[in-house]
């Protein structure tokens, strides 16, 4: 027998012997929910009898958190007898909707069309949100920093650290499709009508990508980074684009929060190539908060934090680790293959060499296999470099206390919409110590800035006048006296995190707010 006549007797052979162990289904798609089950669990939580079906059916579920309570303890004892029904039994819900898209099963209630408000002269349409938070499938862990998007319009936000989300959609949008992409797990799509008014668990299910080593090997590290700058224009476009995103940052002192400011912004985003100008920034809408009193002997404040999330995008302003001689100062090692939305993308970990004179960073890189574009880039600054930026982070007004960098923590994406590339989210945190002289105990604070773009366009792009540039009006005009959710009206904004809504709502505080 020849070598490739055995090759293909294995090959069948394993892949009859996977289709033998593979789960199942009974039927696809809608015919889940009308095929018949036999569960017997006796009394047990709502969350562990969801699970029981997820391990028998091979679908999993997202749902709506406030119409399902995992904890309630239900009776799982049923003998042949329709999902829809079992899941009738033990949800207890008798305006339940349930829908199935690929393989999950999505839990909601019907909502009906938003009201329409009558003014004088016409009617408006109230928006709704889609709100929720984005776990893994497995572990049930918050994901930070999914990206989230229309699928039509482009429009979108990103989860915060605590892996939750919002997003306001326009009656226009109700037949578009959301889409929830996270490296490394199979992207998820839900239809908008059946997101609006509910507040989802959407359960991420994690890809797995076996990569033989002999591939690895042959994928030399250095060449896939270099593609990134070469494939820059295709890629990103030579054209300028206006943004618009949402921005925040905020400064802890022994994990209390002392100031906070937040904006929703215009950025006029310049060509990625052939073109001398730079980006701008405009403040549509801002308000900062201050927890200082003069009793407080120390106090710092993140320096030109706007413009490091312009800069953060390396792409453009070209990361040493990824353009040009200045990665001759680095090592580049592929540590893995992981899946991104339909696509996948290398993971390409790189440090700096022993003699490099200068070195600056270490981190990792996601960079589509397909395109060669950045997905992702995160970072670290090295503490000996640290060393020397000491003074380029923050401002520290007093005199009596010598302050220095700990930690400095990166991360920067960027989402495609139609045939582009996009920045999509950038995020710094650092952490700072300060001591007073002639003390000997230390103060740590911890600093994060983030911004997030809500949406892109590339039609009738002009640059901003000159006065409507920020810093010039980003000036707090009017003061209230407590955090208000609402302010943003129908702006996009990040939802802030469970604590840091917490810290918000318990300062006594003065909030400072802009509007253009």
């Amino acid at each position: 027998m020849s070598v490739n006549g055995a090759v293909s007797k294995i090959l069948k052979a394993i892949a009859l012997l996977m289709f033998l162990m593979s789960p199942q289904k009974p039927v696809c798609q809608e015919g889940i929910l009308d095929s018949v089950f036999t569960f017997r669990a006796g009394s047990i939580k709502t969350g562990n009898a969801l699970g029981i079906i997820t391990r028998q059916t091979g679908y999993h579920f997202t749902y709506d958190s406030r119409l399902v309570d995992p904890e309630i303890r239900v009776e799982m004892n049923f003998r042949q007898i329709p999902l829809r029904s079992v899941l009738d039994s033990i949800l207890k819900g008798d305006s339940l909707v349930y829908s199935v898209i690929d393989e999950f099963i999505i839990i909601s209630r019907e909502i009906p069309r938003p009201p329409v408000v009558r003014t004088d002269t016409l009617a408006v349409p109230l928006l709704q949100d889609i709100t929720g938070v984005i776990v893994d499938g497995e572990s049930s862990e918050p994901l930070p920093f999914a990206a989230l998007g229309l699928k039509n319009t482009g429009r979108g936000t990103v989860s915060n650290s605590g892996g939750e989300f919002g997003l306001r959609i326009h009656p226009r949008d109700y037949d578009d499709t959301l889409v929830v992409s996270y490296l490394g797990y199979f992207a998820r799509e839900i239809p908008v009508r059946q997101s609006l008014g509910n507040f989802f668990r959407i359960e991420m299910r994690r890809e797995f990508i076996s990569i033989p080593e002999i591939i690895i090997k042959n994928q030399i590290p250095w060449d896939v980074v270099n593609k990134v700058r070469f494939n820059l224009t295709r890629n990103y476009g030579n054209t300028p684009a206006r943004l618009s995103a949402f921005y925040r940052e905020g400064v802890m002192r022994k994990n209390e929060l002392q100031t906070y400011s937040e904006a929703v912004l215009q950025i006029y985003k310049s060509a990625y190539s052939g073109t001398l100008l730079g980006d701008q920034v405009k403040v549509l809408k801002s308000r900062k908060i201050e927890n200082l009193d003069i009793s407080d002997t120390i106090a710092v404040r993140l320096k030109a934090g706007l413009n490091t999330c312009l800069q953060l995008d390396g792409i453009k302003h070209g990361f040493d680790f990824i353009s040009g001689e200045s990665m001759l100062d680095y090592s580049y090692r592929l540590t893995d293959i992981v899946s991104f939305d339909d696509e996948a993308a290398f993971e390409i970990e790189f440090t700096p060499r022993e003699e490099a004179d200068v070195p600056m960073f270490h981190g990792s890189l996601f960079i589509n296999t397909t395109d060669y574009a950045l997905l992702r880039a995160e970072f670290r600054i090295t503490p000996e470099y640290l060393k020397e930026m000491r003074s380029s982070f923050i401002t520290n007004p007093s005199k009596d206390f010598s302050t220095w960098p700990v930690s400095v923590d990166y991360s920067v994406a960027y989402r495609k919409v139609a045939d582009r590339y996009y920045l999509n989210h950038v995020r710094g945190d650092l952490r700072f110590e300060s001591k007073q002289k002639k003390r000997l105990f230390k103060t740590q604070f911890d600093v994060f800035f983030e911004m997030a773009v809500t949406s892109s366009s590339l039609e009738n792009v002009e640059r901003f006048e000159k006065e409507d540039l920020a810093p010039v009006h980003s000036v707090f005009s009017r003061t209230i006296r407590s955090y208000d959710p609402v302010f943003w009206g129908n702006q996009e904004f990040l939802k802030p995190e469970e604590s840091l809504l917490n810290a918000l709502m318990n300062m006594k505080v003065k909030l400072q707010e802009f509007s253009e």
